[in-house]
């Protein structure tokens, strides 16, 4: 074997241990964004920089966008209806294991409400795998959503809940 093509086979071979390692780290950081999603945005209660903190924003590998109307005011541009968004945002189309994932943490005990029709408040858009409307306690309604979208160039997993403000969103004949 030549000194060229040995050079070409190594740098091959450094190219795809290079794509593998990033394969690994983006699934890595995917993962860490499911989990970090599913542990603190069911959690009511948290101020924007408690959330923050409590998710490792600052540092995480996902972008997060927070808000809770019901403790401090909601962003100007805030969707009409919302009171409380929690997402996340990552590198990659991880749409098959953040449904399996949220579907799991939603089943898992205390059980986040029971599906309902989709609230006039949302609808999907393109890249959305999945968007469901839950009935939760105290007439309480929240949006979950699954989807892909383009970030600078690049797809993104988001993954979201949105807590409706108190009796929008609930089916009109009480079930």
């Amino acid at each position: 074997m030549s000194a060229i093509t040995r050079s070409s086979a190594t740098l091959l071979a450094g190219i795809a241990l290079f794509g593998a390692a990033s394969a690994a780290v983006a699934q890595g950081s995917a993962h860490t964004a499911i989990d970090t999603f599913n542990t603190w945005c069911f959690k009511a209660g948290q101020t924007e920089a408690q959330a923050r903190a409590n998710m490792g924003a600052e540092t995480a590998p996902f972008a997060l966008t927070f808000w809770d109307d019901s403790l401090e005011p909601r962003p100007d541009d805030a969707p009409q209806g919302v009171e409380r968004r929690c997402e996340v945002a990552f590198d990659g189309d991880h749409r098959t294991a953040a449904i399996k994932a949220l579907r799991v943490q939603m089943a898992t005990p205390p059980v986040f409400g029971t599906k309902i029709p989709l609230p006039d408040t949302h609808t999907a858009d393109d890249g959305t795998a999945l968007i469901e409307g839950r009935e939760l306690l105290r007439g309480r309604v929240a949006v979950v959503q699954v989807g892909t979208r383009a970030a600078q160039g690049r797809v993104q997993t988001y993954m979201g809940v949105d807590r409706l403000y108190a009796g929008l969103g609930l089916p009109e004949d009480g079930s």
